[in-house]
């Protein structure tokens, strides 16, 4: 199971948002190029990276930091946020971009997922990114009628490289991991699955592992990274672990 630290960025800086909410933003590292190798020194294998500013705006806008940060590590990043066109993710490709992740445009723009994952094998990635079960997007900004379960198993057979999913109501909370929607969701699909929000310890990273044979296979970690709830090296260590 791979443990992708997170890096969100908001007007330029490394921040962590509170359930999403944009004025809830808490600056942790105004150089994220710096972050970012420091995630890579510490041992992770990958990066995951969101431009929140992106994700609102439909367009990519933290570009600039995104730039610094592939110039600064050799590990692979998977970035979300503002990825709605076959040119935008071609350019971020072509800039070193391992995976791009495609939010509101798995809901809105299902034959870009299709058309994206076909020329990009491997390459591609959807967030399933839902508020008390129903998908959210732009930013989370923007609520809708449909079931993350549907979005999900409409999504299986796109071919994608993974769908991420993640429990709003826990995002940025340090609430603890929904581990059992996670686990469910992840037992309906075939496609892997990668969870995300809420991870506050290293008990839910154990309790995650220990439904790794779900089709979990990875976990993303944000605010309990920063703020040394968990300890890179201690976590890396269970997520080498057997499956209990």
């Amino acid at each position: 199971m791979i443990l992708f630290p997170a890096i969100d960025l908001k007007d330029g800086l490394c921040v962590r948002l509170v359930r999403g909410d944009m004025e809830q933003a808490v600056v942790f590292n105004a150089d994220p190029a710096a972050q970012a190798r420091s995630f890579q020194e510490a041992g992770f294998a990958w990066l995951h990276l969101v431009d929140l500013n992106g994700a609102i705006e439909g367009k990519p806008i933290n570009a600039e930091a995104v730039d610094a940060i592939l110039k600064a590590i050799a590990m692979p990043v998977q970035l979300g946020g503002g990825i709605r066109s076959m040119q935008t993710i071609e350019g971020w490709l072509e800039k070193g971009v391992a995976r791009v992740v495609l939010g509101t445009a798995a809901l809105r723009q299902p034959n870009l997922v299709q058309e994206a994952a076909r020329a990009f094998p491997g390459k591609v990635a959807v967030a399933v990114d839902a508020r008390d079960g129903y998908v959210a997007v732009s930013g989370w900004a923007e609520d809708t009628h449909v079931r993350a379960l549907d979005l999900a198993l409409k999504l299986d057979d796109a071919g994608v490289a993974a769908i991420i999913y993640t429990d709003i109501g826990r995002d940025g909370a340090l609430a603890g991991v929904n581990v059992e929607a996670t686990a469910d969701l992840a037992f309906a699909l075939t496609t892997p699955v990668i969870a995300s929000g809420g991870v506050a310890s290293l008990q839910d990273l154990v309790e995650l592992k220990k439904e790794e044979k779900s089709g979990i296979t990875g976990v993303i970690a944000g605010r309990a990274l920063y703020d040394g709830r968990i300890d890179p090296k201690e976590a890396l260590r269970v997520m080498r672990e057997e499956a209990v």
